[in-house]
């Protein structure tokens, strides 16, 4: 198979760079340098050109405060972009697995965890337009695995994981909202999970939307007190507090605890606990220093 990924340098993508790197199938590793996919001709030339088979779309806008004064920019990527990937691949009968979010909830009162058939009510520009790129998919008629996760951080780039190590280690006090609860995803295991998907053809007759994050929950104080304690960093005093003693422009979902059965029984892949998972991901980062 051909395979092209795309947003291969963020989380993500570096995480199935390197769960691929010794695999027999020919991956296509591109960021807007090398594929601007708001551009339809490029999309649909480099697919027909390197014969694609699948497209793991890894690119996404994800600054959730801007999008809020740049929906369109938002847009153009989390949606227009994300429909001439699917266009392109339902032109050559291919594959197209798409990264969503559980920012496409928030709008409803939701106490347990949300299953894929939950209404969709996205709550700002963020989520509605990543809702978008699921509607664009849906319209293209392309076979398609849609995973909506949540909480995403690894050993790369900017996340909430890193941004703790390092408050923690340098802060003596520090503040973390209480009301917002989830579940922290990391990023290797959801590339894993991507990967064996893709490789092992897991996904023939069973295209669709499942919602993919780690197993458990915790809100953002509590996944900022684990991330102390298991590196170390006691000494930093961390209190819980509410999200409206950070204001932001974007209401974020209070409750958006991704339920993963329908994943789990139809592909057969176990989902480690979260605080296993992050336990090896600072392991990484500390082995990387």
């Amino acid at each position: 198979m051909n395979i092209l990924v795309t947003g291969a340098n963020g989380q993500l993508g570096t995480h199935i760079r390197l769960r691929s790197a010794s695999s027999p199938n020919q991956y296509f590793y591109t960021d807007f340098q090398e594929l601007d996919i708001t551009s339809r001709e490029d999309v649909e030339d480099f697919v027909r050109q390197h014969n694609i088979d699948v497209v793991i779309n890894c690119a996404a806008y994800t600054d959730v405060n801007r999008a809020e004064s740049d929906e369109a920019t938002a847009d153009t990527l989390n949606s227009t972009a994300v429909g001439y990937l699917a266009n392109a691949m339902a032109s050559v009968g291919g594959l197209l697995v798409h990264i969503s979010t559980d920012y496409v909830f928030g709008g409803n009162i939701i106490n347990t965890p949300c299953r894929e058939n939950e209404p969709v009510n996205p709550t700002g520009a963020y989520g509605r337009t990543k809702l978008n790129g699921e509607r664009a998919i849906h319209a293209s008629g392309c076979r398609h695995l849609i995973f909506r996760t949540a909480w995403l951080y690894s050993e790369y780039g900017k996340n909430f994981c890193k941004t703790m190590l390092n408050l923690t280690a340098t802060k003596s006090s520090l503040s973390v909202v209480f009301d917002q609860v989830g579940t922290p995803t990391y990023a290797g295991d959801l590339a894993n999970a991507i990967v064996t998907i893709v490789e092992g053809g897991l996904d023939h007759g069973h295209e669709g939307l499942y919602h993919y994050s780690n197993e458990g929950v915790c809100s953002w104080y509590d996944f900022a007190k684990t991330i102390a304690i298991l590196s170390g960093h006691t000494a930093c005093d961390i209190q819980p507090c509410h999200s409206d003693e950070f204001p932001s422009p974007v209401q974020r979902p209070s409750f958006s605890v991704l339920d993963k059965t329908l994943f789990k029984q139809t592909f057969g892949i176990s989902v480690p606990y979260w605080t296993d998972s992050l336990s090896r991901c600072l392991q990484g980062i500390k082995n990387t220093i």
